[in-house]
């Protein structure tokens, strides 16, 4: 093992029967240095964290050499049993998962989750360790720590639930701290916060730490060093600056030139296809829609939720989720709208789709007030106004095929005649892109690029005039979301579409977007042209979102 290093890999193989998911990787990280291993969904990046953890499934098979050196001790992690394990785990590594609602305890308090990693680890009493768990909850700038320890997840925001992953990941002060895409659903101000709350109790702790991302500028952001995975293989690594401003290999300078920026606004992203069939691929400008008339125009629009009664089951006062919002939105036009999680973003969207009660104002969509329309009449205009969500596959019927997903909607709305309903779903599916066997499967068998295909089909079956697009590339590897936005932009110059453009991610909505509005605390604090909002902005919350970002 290499001199001053806390974790080291050598020719590392993980193998499912005869599939070889990891194929020979090696590195090694020393104290209070960080890697980041970069790579798209399926490269191995997570089952090398998992390796490391010992948390591989039982039918995974795995080679080589991996090496912890805890200072008295070297652990061979391949060949340890589970008691070192329960020293290990939690004591001298600590793990922070991408989905931390999913990896906190739905019934249990934050504090007493906390506790239980303590006294897990350390011999002390459930005095001193409850001590111990309010102090990392304030260590990690959680508001009102007492009153956090008393509380549920549900109770607390995604940002908040990560910082509590991040205590209990380092309450123990662990060797090697591993972050498995620990800020991919966060807004970039909560993300920099994490990141900057991650790198000090790094450098208070002196921890070694393994960085796992998709987001090469986050990768530049917080590493010494950068490895870069495809398809289970190292393609490069080195240090930071050299791998990802200098890189080698066509599959870096791909995901490099993948993600949207200034500079390739109105002309088709490259792919990592692209990249690897040997030429840089030659830059082609995207059809533009031309813009008509108003098609939607939102005037003094609040959103209100009761928050307390009176005895008499009367109102006293109110949650202001979107309140006095105005905006126009013009046939063929793509509006941006951006603002951290809570700021009412999906609220508007919810509300123009009819799934929230209007408090006050007008939603004027052709011509017709939205806010006075009677129930019998959503039928039609959910027609004309369709929503692409954020997780497809939370949004698609795990029970129907995909070829029943897209021809049930039709089929209600009698969009054609029922002896052309297969024709037409099949036309969906080459429209986005997809093989002709997709019909006859279900949604588990595709990947996460795929499923937003499919739920885009399903937008589209419809032929609505207007698609909310709600956070629909956020988790999705940058070649993946490369190949989602110009497959929109194809879509709405082929269809004549109009888009609400619903993101955190200002690089993606500045690309998209010929406006944007800027929304905080359930208002519009700035808007205009995309390019001018996004770089000579005016207001201190927009200068606050931009700085933010990595």
């Amino acid at each position: 093992m290499q001199d001053n290093s806390i974790i080291q890999a050598t020719n590392l193989k993980i193998a499912f029967n005869d599939f070889v998911a990891v194929n020979g990787i090696s590195f090694a990280i020393e104290k209070g240095k960080t890697l980041a291993i970069v790579g798209e969904s399926g490269s191995g990046k997570s089952l090398t964290a998992l390796s490391l953890m010992g948390l591989l499934p039982k039918e995974a098979a795995v080679v080589g050499s991996l090496q912890l050196a805890t200072g008295d001790e070297i652990y061979n992690l391949i060949s340890t049993d589970n008691t070192a394990w329960q020293k290990l785990r939690g004591g001298k590594m600590g793990m922070v998962f991408q989905e931390p609602m999913s990896s906190l305890n739905p019934v249990m308090k934050i504090g007493r989750q906390l506790a239980e990693a303590i006294l897990a680890h350390q011999p002390i009493d459930k005095a001193a360790a409850k001590q111990q768990a309010t102090d990392w909850l304030g260590k990690v700038q959680l508001p009102q720590p007492e009153k956090i320890y008393e509380r549920y997840p549900h109770q607390l925001s995604g940002g908040q639930k990560q910082r509590v992953m991040i205590a209990m990941a380092m309450c123990n002060n662990p060797l090697l701290l591993i972050a498995d895409e620990p800020t991919t659903a966060l807004d970039v101000t909560v993300q920099q916060e994490v990141i900057t709350l991650m790198k000090e109790l790094q450098a208070e702790h002196q921890t070694a730490m393994i960085f796992i991302t998709h987001d090469l500028a986050l990768a530049a952001q917080i590493a010494d060093d950068v490895l870069v995975m495809y398809k289970g293989e190292v393609m490069e690594y080195g240090k930071a600056t050299d791998v990802l401003q200098h890189p080698q290999h066509a599959y870096t300078k791909a995901l490099l030139a993948c993600k949207p920026n200034a500079a390739n606004k109105g002309k088709r992203l490259p792919i990592v296809a692209d990249f690897l069939q040997g030429e840089a691929p030659a830059v082609i400008s995207n059809n533009e829609t031309p813009i008509g008339d108003t098609i939607l125009q939102v005037n003094n629009l609040r959103v209100w939720f009761t928050e307390n009664k009176d005895w008499l089951g009367r109102p006293v006062n109110y949650f202001k989720a979107v309140d006095d919002v105005s905006f126009d939105l013009k046939r063929g036009e793509v509006l941006g709208l951006v603002g951290e999680s809570g700021c009412g973003k999906s609220t508007i969207s919810r509300c123009l789709m009819g799934l929230l009660p209007v408090h006050n104002g007008q939603v004027v969509f052709n011509g017709e007030d939205l806010a006075k329309l009677h129930s019998n009449d959503w039928a039609r205009i959910r027609r004309q106004i369709q929503l692409i969500f954020q997780d497809p596959y939370a949004s698609l019927n795990p029970r129907l095929t995909v070829g029943d997903m897209l021809i049930e909607p039709m089929r209600t709305h009698d969009i054609v005649p029922r002896s052309e309903l297969k024709k037409e779903a099949q036309r969906l599916l080459d429209m986005v892109q997809l093989p002709a066997d997709s019909m006859r499967r279900y949604a588990h068998q595709f990947s996460g690029g795929q499923r937003q295909r499919i739920g885009i089909a399903r937008a589209l079956a419809l032929r609505p005039q207007l698609l909310i697009c709600d956070e629909s590339v956020s988790a999705l590897d940058v070649s993946v979301q490369a190949q989602i936005l110009n497959l929109l932009k194809d879509l709405q110059s082929e269809n004549n579409l109009t888009y609400l453009f619903i993101s955190h991610n200002l690089n993606v909505v500045h690309y998209m977007s010929h406006r944007v509005m800027v929304m905080q605390a359930g208002h519009i604090v700035e808007a205009g042209d995309a390019t001018q909002v996004l770089q000579q902005p005016h207001n201190n919350y927009t200068k606050r979102l931009i700085a933010a970002m990595p």
